[in-house]
């Protein structure tokens, strides 16, 4: 392998890595093994072994806009949605009756089983070690990384260097008055590196993140709340393997009263959101209980979902009464919530803040601008969730493995995929408060759904080395399959008569005036794919039925939605050619005349990669961005003209 520097080559000092990534959580395991799978020498620095993929919050993965992303990552080769897969005890299809692009999975996880599985994978993959340790400090030299230095005094030298460090950077746990440092309970924070950071140039702020009460589930009464279960009908996140099936384990839902509410009222004073017991901002959507009376005092009732933390435990986990309120109050609000009257506390609910590096300081490839080598993923960059911190974890190692080997970034852009619209609200718009994935942040959700997220990026992920040729001759037979059938659909003709009319107007749709192909029927609303079988010959039935279900999903969403899609890719080519559009690095826009002050000094401190990013950044107009397209088409004529020889222009091109 190709590597940066001088020092030890990758079989040289057990101390010298290709890529070291410090930490041990979703993001961590994500950077690490996808740089490990590409062939780069490779630690993992981690607080404590036996917390490796630690599940401290609520123990699901997905969710609307979270789970696009599992499968995203899965797409690409990463490891969450298989891990999930292994490690779910409920699994549910969300918003089934709604459109495709809100369609996602949502699995509850026996957390510890998930712990348990990811550090069997991280153990056994080759080109990975792992150390325990505590990061003290980074080893920089003219402004590149090379390695970090341990609180025990050891060194690790590395080319490249992902942050994964969570919420333990100077982290301290709040429960009511009582605050003391740690990065979770029970664990120590990371005191050092902060300091180490700031040396290296890089700005700090803070955020904080909360968790709600455990409670023992043999004294939940489960009469009082509905049930939740799981979809009977086999589910998985990963592409490459359908889990069997198993027994699901229930939830259940409750919902606070004005019982609770008054409650909660009367010892808000107690609160460290008045208290100023903590500084940093929590996530607006995912509010503390207190948060929410203080935001919503007009609600009557707020939802709580009482889930299992898995099969050998009966600790149950209560989303939505997020608190970091006193112990006694904690209990108190459990009791007056319905179907909780009776229930004991095993770990009360509490707040954590921690440092953070805004991510504006970081490219799009996700290395920061200062120190060159270093990249970052996870709640480090300013999010939320196992799910982002994943996808970035993965996109972290990638770049981090292709920096070793002096290639270029791996970005996927907006419309590729939700990592491309996470990425790029991070890096372009910053974050005010801890960053969730939504599916409306995406332009493009229709084209950027749950279901087609191998055809969109597993092409990608198998030139980098993550997905096999088999996992790429699966997706490409779908396709194949897809379009096969699609064809067929279109071939296939459905008569009018006394019968198929009838049939139709059942529906509540009209007759057939003349005949029509199968895939134009299908187009209708009303026409499930399974009704169109009903109006076609018995020998086209048998030909249509045999394509597997994955294939009529497809069918199914291409025929209901093909004039959106239609539309959406028709949108992208559009904005294409002026969203890849690279801006120079030493781009001068203080010079450019017809830029707003306010521009000139956004766009000079943050120095977007391309057009596409720049119109993202608050503050610029579109008026700012017309002036830097002439400019920037000027600069391009010029250096065309340059490129045929051209007496005194450089024959460069605007990517350099």
């Amino acid at each position: 392998m190709r590597s940066r520097g001088d020092g030890a080559t990758a079989g040289g000092s057990p101390s010298t890595y290709d890529v070291l990534v410090v930490g041990g959580g979703h993001a961590g395991c994500e950077a690490a093994l996808a740089a490990a799978r590409m062939g780069c020498r490779t630690a993992m620095l981690t607080l404590h072994v036996d917390n490796i993929a630690l599940m401290p919050c609520n123990p699901a993965v997905g969710g609307v806009g979270k789970g696009q992303l599992t499968r995203e990552v899965d797409a690409l080769g990463g490891e969450q949605g298989r891990n999930t897969d292994r490690a779910f005890i409920q699994m549910k299809m969300l918003n089934t009756s709604k459109g495709p692009a809100v369609r996602a999975l949502r699995a509850q996880a026996d957390k510890r089983l998930y712990e348990d599985w990811m550090k069997v994978i991280v153990s056994r993959t080759p080109n990975l070690d792992i150390v325990q340790g505590e990061a003290a400090a980074l080893l920089v030299s003219r402004e590149t990384i090379e390695g970090v230095e341990l609180a025990d005094g050891r060194r690790l030298r590395c080319r490249s260097l992902v942050l994964a460090t969570g919420t333990f950077l100077r982290a301290k746990v709040v429960i009511g008055d009582r605050s003391y440092a740690a990065g979770r309970v029970g664990e120590l924070p990371a005191q050092r590196l902060s300091a180490s950071l700031l040396a290296a140039g890089l700005e700090l702020d803070r955020f904080q993140s909360a968790t709600p009460p455990r409670i023992d589930g043999a004294t939940i009464d489960a009469s009082r709340m509905l049930l939740q279960e799981g979809d009977p009908v086999p589910l998985s996140f990963s592409h490459w393997a359908t889990p069997a099936a198993r027994r699901q384990v229930p939830c259940y839902l409750t919902h606070t009263t004005p019982s609770t509410h008054e409650v909660v009222s009367r010892h808000l004073h107690l609160s460290p959101l008045r208290s100023g017991s903590v500084s940093g901002k929590g996530p607006r959507y995912c509010p503390s209980i207190d948060r929410k009376l203080i935001n919503f005092p007009e609600r009557e009732q707020h939802p709580v979902f009482v889930e299992p933390e898995g099969v050998t435990t009966r600790e149950m986990y209560l989303q939505g009464l997020t608190t970091s309120l006193p112990v006694f109050v904690q209990e108190m609000i459990i009791r007056a919530t319905p179907g909780l009257e009776r229930a004991r506390l095993v770990r009360p609910g509490y707040a954590v803040e921690y440092d953070y590096l805004p991510p504006q300081q970081l490219t799009l490839g996700l290395q920061y601008k200062a120190v060159k080598g270093l990249f970052a993923a996870g709640q480090i960059n300013g999010t939320s969730g196992y799910e982002e911190a994943a996808a970035q974890g993965i996109m972290a190692g990638i770049n981090a493995a292709l920096y070793v080997r002096d290639d270029p970034p791996f970005i996927l852009r907006r419309d590729e995929a939700y990592i491309g619209v996470l990425i790029d609200d991070l890096v372009t718009k910053g974050v005010d408060e801890p960053y969730r994935m939504f599916t409306s942040r995406a332009e493009y959700r229709l084209l950027l759904r749950h279901d087609n997220a191998s055809e969109r990026l597993s092409h990608l992920g198998h030139a980098l080395g993550l997905v096999t040729s088999e996992q790429l001759a699966r997706v490409e037979e779908k396709k194949r399959r897809i379009a096969e059938y699609a064809e067929l659909l279109e071939a296939v003709q459905v008569q009018g008569g006394e019968s198929n009319d009838q049939f139709l107007e059942s529906l509540g749709t009209v007759p057939l005036e003349e005949t029509q192909t199968a895939a134009k029927v299908l187009r209708r609303p009303q026409v499930a794919f399974s009704d169109l079988l009903e109006l076609v010959s018995v020998a086209d039935r048998e030909r249509i039925s045999s394509a597997p279900l994955e294939v009529i999903e497809q069918l199914d969403i291409q025929a209901r939605y093909e004039g959106y899609i239609r539309r959406q890719h028709a949108e992208v080519r559009r904005h294409r050619a002026t969203e890849t559009m690279s801006i120079p690095t030493d781009f001068d826009y203080s010079q450019l005349e017809g830029l707003t002050y306010e521009a000139k000094d956004k766009l000079g401190r943050l120095r977007p990669a391309t057009l596409g990013q720049a119109s993202r950044v608050p503050g610029v107009s579109p008026a700012d961005i017309s002036v830097l397209l002439v400019h920037l088409h000027r600069v391009a004529g010029a250096q065309e003209v340059g490129a045929r020889g051209h007496p005194g222009v450089p024959a460069t091109s605007v990517d350099d």
